[in-house]
């Protein structure tokens, strides 16, 4: 199990997959593409497990978070999506991968599950774990519009920022 993780949801989806509780994680994954409620196969798996006084909102993205950790239970300690789709341009490709990041950005929340599903099957296919718990964090933040445009920011900062291992050189006004 992932140590870093505190989020009690998140830890029990962990425990779903160190378990290979297959028969969980099928149930959870039936919920991708559908809305928060429609799956009532994850509802033992998911109602249990809600903290109370939650938004319809922020409920969704319980439901969206477990669809997609079913869908691709490998646990990252940190960073966020747009840094794990940066760890993904790695391999090729460059083009294709930021369209459907700009795209994946861009999106109304009622789309953001679809565009989600591909960035995640995605990262599946690279191997590249996902931060559920800070997944989760931002999906809950993506229906209020100046919370969303802060997750947008730090996402893209992750995808597009210079990377770590290039210190930055300081400006002598000089050409080089």
């Amino acid at each position: 199990m992932n140590q870093a993780t505190q989020n009690p949801f998140i830890q029990y989806l962990q425990s779903l997959a160190d378990n290979q509780e297959r028969g969980a994680l099928a149930a959870l994954r039936r919920g991708l593409g559908q809305p928060a409620w429609s799956a009532p196969e994850m509802y033992p798996y998911i109602v249990p497990r809600l903290p109370a006084n939650l938004t319809a909102a922020q409920e969704a993205a319980y439901y969206l978070t477990a669809s997609l950790f079913a869908l691709h239970p490998k646990s990252a300690a940190q960073g966020n999506l747009g840094g794990h789709l940066a760890q993904a341009k790695q391999g090729g490709n460059e083009d294709a991968i930021e369209r459907r990041f700009t795209a994946l950005l861009a999106a109304h929340p009622d789309d953001l599950p679809g565009y989600l599903r591909q960035a995640v099957s995605f990262l599946k296919s690279k191997e590249i774990p996902v931060n559920w718990e800070q997944l989760l964090y931002d999906l809950q933040a993506w229906e209020r519009p100046d919370w969303r445009a802060r997750v947008q920011k730090e996402w893209a900062r992750a995808f597009w920022g210079r990377p770590a291992e290039q210190p930055e050189t300081p400006s002598t006004g000089a050409p080089a």
